[in-house]
């Protein structure tokens, strides 16, 4: 089997480039996009988010036939979101597509693929930087092609937290992330960043640009490549709660070393989103 998801890597790496090539041809159009809604005013769609999604399953379904999907933009049109142990495939076309509506420049292809629950490759494209972000289970880490490492620092009053706040704009929501921001940022932390975008802050953890990232509101299709490459980079991964990383729980903590991971999640203040198991089609 280790060869056929290694073929399988291949085939989610050249889709992926093909999918970025789809993304920069869609900026340099004069043509406007339409933006859509999904779940909330500043949840957003463009036609460039479906049209890469359905590039990608078509491509993987001819030559993965019996394999499984679960797609961002497939969900929001109401396909289940159902992980299984069967081989399955989890797609971000676009993670950061609020980006690419302002053409704020980072914007990432997600490829996961799991099997028996487990990530057996990630693959992460930041398709302005042309950056080819990479893992495979048990065999590191890599960014075109280059070893990636975890930052060594321990001490959380010397590191740079990423951080974004997901799409909900409710007064109590807003209270708890501005709560936790605050406790952060009052550390102190050298500073708080965000790419605006899961899948590259989770790539800049595993690149050791930032010691850590969380966020509360994401999705499956968001975290599940990026939380192998920062496993395989040397990484940890937590529950906002403090707890083991679920990846249908909508709360990630994605730190270098387990004491910054440990001590952020005491200044989150932590809630509880619709799991992604548990959401109705269409949310």
């Amino acid at each position: 089997m280790a060869d056929l998801w290694q073929n399988a890597m291949d085939h989610a790496v050249s889709a992926a480039r093909h999918a970025g090539e789809v993304v920069r041809e869609a900026l340099r159009d004069d043509r406007k996009q339409t933006v859509m809604t999904k779940s909330s005013s500043v949840d957003l769609v463009t036609q460039t988010d479906q049209k890469v999604e359905k590039l990608i399953i078509q491509s993987v379904k001819e030559k993965f036939p019996t394999h499984s999907f679960i797609g961002e933009e497939s969900v929001s049109a109401g396909e289940p979101l159902l992980l299984t142990d069967a081989p399955t495939w989890i797609i971000d076309p676009i993670d950061g597509t609020t980006n690419f509506v302002h053409t704020f420049p980072f914007i990432a292809v997600s490829i996961g693929f799991s099997v028996n629950k487990q990530m057996e490759f990630g693959v992460v494209y930041s398709c302005l930087e042309d950056k080819m972000y990479t893992a495979r289970r048990g065999r590191g880490a890599f960014c075109n092609g280059e070893p990636l490492q975890v930052s060594h620092q321990e001490d959380i009053n010397q590191s740079i937290i990423a951080a974004e706040f997901g799409s909900t704009r409710d007064a109590e929501t807003v209270d708890k992330i501005f709560i936790s921001l605050r406790r952060v940022l009052s550390l102190p932390v050298h500073g708080i960043r965000g790419a605006g975008t899961a899948a590259i802050n989770m790539c800049l953890v595993a690149s050791g640009c930032v010691e850590a990232y969380y966020e509360i509101g994401i999705h499956v299709w968001d975290v599940a490549a990026g939380s192998l490459i920062v496993s395989e980079a040397g990484g940890v991964l937590l529950d906002t709660d403090g707890g083991p990383a679920d990846l249908m729980s909508r709360r990630i903590v994605a730190a270098n070393r387990r004491i910054i991971a440990e001590r952020l999640v005491k200044e989150i203040e932590t809630f509880s989103p619709i799991r992604d198991d548990a959401a109705p089609a269409n949310q």
